[in-house]
């Protein structure tokens, strides 16, 4: 039941998340305005392609805000496990969106590589362009910095887009700076190109961790550490554990495990040392619920799943 109360307090706590998808979408509303200004009294393909994220990053942060939405939802009849998976579904459509966008940018400066034409009004463009990342850049750092604190993939990959946003702009920034000193138009296009190739290493990375995720990859090794400190501290005094298990879903950790202590003990005291060890668990992972269940040393039984635990090698079994 303690398990389960965590759930419903965690999911409490993840409403409160969407505000952060608000601003997202508040600050792409923002620099949609200021780069399409850019763009338009420019004509620079760099700042076309400047604006174009910014459209992506709108529709990343509306879905976010979805996905945020329906991961706070309480478990339910059909989802005992809470509705936290949804989160993976947002930040795989943010990395594809990203990806979508970079070949759209890379599409546009080949076009104008091919045909170069003049850049009009640079100064106006810098100013505004200037302004738009200096408004994703604050608003990326507020997102990544709740993100991580909440454990939010979700907060996470659209915070790292609106940072590629950022530097998307830097970019553009600089290329429009050297076409005004220089007067080398090509240097726009070239420029839009490898903003898109950096683009694209970013939604790729946002994708495979959307994809592990859903595929119920494992905690992390240092996670994992964590769990074993504790199971450590136990096996002093002559309890053992076996056949650990864990998975990802969203900001929840799972871990289960076999607990073995003496046939003797009487269930009231096997009962107490589990809650002693979930409430252990649960100060080392605040976001881990802990599955346990609780076998005898003494039973030959106990010892036929230990192979659960992958990686570990089986250990010999006690004589009968």
């Amino acid at each position: 039941m303690a398990a389960w109360r965590l759930i419903q307090r965690q999911n409490v706590n993840r409403k409160s998340l969407t505000c952060y998808a608000w601003l997202s979408i508040a600050a792409a509303l923002v620099t949609i305005a200021l780069k399409a200004v850019a763009y338009i009294v420019t004509g620079s393909v760099g700042l076309l392609s400047d604006a174009v994220e910014s459209v992506v990053n709108l529709v990343g942060g509306v879905m976010a805000l979805a996905m945020l939405s329906i991961a706070a939802r309480p478990a339910d009849e059909d989802h005992a496990y809470g509705h936290g998976k949804a989160e993976y579904f947002a930040s795989g459509l943010e990395g594809g969106l990203i990806l979508v966008a970079a070949v759209s940018i890379a599409i546009a400066a080949v076009q104008r590589l091919l045909s170069p034409q003049p850049l009009q009004e640079i100064g106006l463009g810098l100013v505004l362009s200037t302004v738009a990342s200096g408004i994703n850049f604050v608003v990326a750092l507020l997102i990544l910095r709740a993100g991580r604190r909440h454990n939010s993939i979700t907060l996470e990959a659209n915070a790292h887009h609106l940072f590629t946003d950022v530097w998307t702009s830097v970019g553009v920034i600089g290329a429009l700076g050297l076409v005004a000193f220089t007067h080398w138009q090509w240097l726009d296009p070239i420029i839009a190109l490898a903003v898109a190739a950096n683009i694209i290493w970013t939604g790729v990375r946002i994708v495979r961790r959307s994809v592990a995720g859903l595929m119920d990859v494992s905690l992390t090794p240092e996670d994992l550490a964590s769990v074993r400190k504790v199971f450590h501290d136990y096996e002093k005094g002559g309890v053992q554990f076996h056949a650990l298990r864990s998975r990802q879903s969203g900001a929840r950790k799972f871990i289960s495990t076999h607990v073995l202590v003496p046939g003797e003990w009487s269930v009231q005291r096997g009962h107490e040392l589990l809650d002693r060890i979930e409430a252990d668990i649960h100060s080392a992972l605040p976001d881990a619920l802990l599955f346990t269940h609780l076998e005898s040393l003494d039973d030959p039984a106990s010892w036929d799943d230990e192979n659960l635990e992958r990686g570990k090698a089986k250990s010999p079994q006690p004589p009968a």
